[in-house]
């Protein structure tokens, strides 16, 4: 069933999102994190390529989270209950896009934190 528009598509990606944010609480909780980093970023003042870092990493994460959702949900569709050994392995590898998703956003704050940190111990 081919979308008429793009404003159609539009609508589904964002009803996607939704029903994820509503029923994946990782998803929730990464979501705040990352907002939780954007603002830090906005009140610390960091370099524009450090902001933009920072916002990739996280929405990285939770573009991962997203497809792991997809994954996770067309695997236990088709299994209906009964976890095959391949669709255990395609829901343990989507589960470890995210991992290492979280891992470089992790190690992103870790650069940008001290890169800060640095710059105010200079300045005082």
């Amino acid at each position: 069933m081919k979308c008429r528009n793009w404003i159609e598509s539009f609508g589904h990606a964002v009803r996607g999102i939704g029903k994820t944010v509503k029923s994946e609480r990782n998803f929730r909780i990464q979501l705040v994190l990352g907002m939780v980093a954007v603002v830090a970023c906005i009140l610390l003042r960091v370099a524009a390529w450090q902001f933009m870092l920072v916002v990739f990493a996280s929405v990285l994460v939770l573009v991962m989270e997203l497809i792991n959702t997809a994954i996770e949900a067309l695997t236990d569709l088709s299994c209906k209950g009964k976890i095959h050994p391949l669709a255990q392995k395609a829901k343990d590898a989507a589960a470890g896009a995210v991992l290492l998703a979280s891992a470089f956003a992790v190690v992103v704050a870790v650069v940008v934190a001290v890169s800060v940190i640095r710059q105010f111990l200079g300045d005082v």
